[in-house]
């Protein structure tokens, strides 16, 4: 007989997938993982982020969407070595105009294999879990990178994102006493000020009319804006002289920088560089402008002999020492983020442990003897 338990949404969160500070510490290790080999994802090089499938301008068949704002599925799988050494996929649809009928942007599942024999463990609700490791691995550069006595936090795009990855630095930095928010809404900008309020009683939550005003004087600086059809033109624009000297940058979304402060004075670094070289071989010259993430630009320009490739460095050598954290509270640390399938595995292995300890879950059955050997 082969079973395996489904874990719904209040099922995950009683499993603790909404616990950030957990998250960062397991994000940290998988940040490792990656910077050691111990995992394998998708492409011939087994670093692509996924596949996706996509639509187009004008369907051909009645029936076939057509394309439209966020509008896809995506397959993310990935195996994850050390203590995790499991495997699974993330699966989910996406479609901007799901919030006109109250339905999230983005409806994910996941389902964990055993390596071994690919037998399923669980099939889970990923929304909450797609979150909170997007959250946490920000929130491992703020444990390596930002400075100690941090006291103001910029949010540039307060929308899901933005909100785990405040949840992070809060519970890094629970100095901070400010928070400033620049949204492209107001409603967005006033549901995270609501939200904010009530989850930081003690914080100070303002409202920010242009991306300077939001960083002026920030500590760690979140841009969570997700990328503009019309480009780079459009991503948020963060000039140097804006930022406060030992600014932390959290790049998980579209951002853009002038290129002499890219190959000047910045520190840049990036989750794990497979992951944009494997967009680069998928994208070429147009992955920064499709997907935003700065890295994918920084290797833009290392390609192109711009910028030294020894300017950028992983996030999982700094994690292990093998390359130091911040080196005073001068310099400024762009961290480029742009998420990866083997997070999902780590996370999910955490709450899959959690909640077979806790008895929390419904079993549900495969099999007792398969139809076709």
């Amino acid at each position: 007989m082969i079973d395996f338990i489904f874990l719904n949404e209040p099922d995950m969160i009683d499993a603790g997938v909404t616990d950030i500070a957990a998250c960062i510490n397991v994000m940290e290790e998988t940040l490792i993982l990656l910077a050691q080999g111990d995992y394998r994802m998708a492409g011939q090089d087994s670093n692509s982020h996924g596949a996706m499938i996509t639509f187009p301008a004008r369907p051909p068949f009645p029936g076939m969407p057509a394309d439209g704002p966020d509008r896809r599925f995506m397959a993310m799988p990935a195996y994850l070595g050390g203590r995790f050494n499991n495997t699974g996929v993330k699966w989910y649809g996406s479609n901007a105009e799901n919030r006109m009928s109250g339905l999230p942007r983005s409806i994910h599942t996941f389902v964990l294999n055993d390596t071994r024999t690919g037998v399923p463990k669980a099939l889970m609700s990923a929304n909450l879990l797609s979150a909170y490791r997007t959250g946490a691995v920000p929130g491992v550069g703020v444990k390596h990178l930002a400075v100690e006595n941090a006291t103001t936090l910029a949010v540039v795009g307060p929308g899901v994102m933005g909100r785990t990855i405040t949840e992070a630095c809060l519970a890094l930095r629970p100095g901070i006493t400010t928070i400033k928010i620049k949204g492209r809404s107001a409603k967005g900008t006033d549901e995270f000020t609501t939200w904010a309020t009530a989850k930081y009683p003690g914080v100070t939550v303002e409202t920010a009319q242009s991306v300077e005003a939001a960083v002026a004087g920030a500590d760690i600086v979140v841009a969570a804006t997700s990328t503009d059809a019309a480009g780079s033109a459009a991503f948020p624009y963060f000039h140097k002289d804006w930022l406060k000297p030992g600014a932390l940058l959290l790049l998980p979304a579209a951002a853009r920088f002038d290129d002499s402060f890219l190959t000047g004075e910045a520190r840049l670094v990036v989750d794990y560089m497979g992951l944009y070289n494997a967009w680069a071989e998928e994208y070429g010259t147009s992955a920064y402008q499709l997907l935003g993430i700065p890295g994918t630009h920084w290797h833009d320009l290392i390609r192109t002999g711009v910028l030294e490739q020894n300017r950028v460095r992983q996030m999982g050598d700094i994690c292990q020492g093998i390359l130091p954290a911040r080196l005073n509270n001068e310099e400024i640390i762009l961290y480029s983020i742009g998420g990866m399938p083997v997070e999902d595995v780590a996370w999910a292995t955490q709450v899959y442990d959690n909640a077979t300890m806790r008895g929390i879950g419904t079993s549900l059955k495969l099999w007792d003897k398969p139809a076709l050997m």
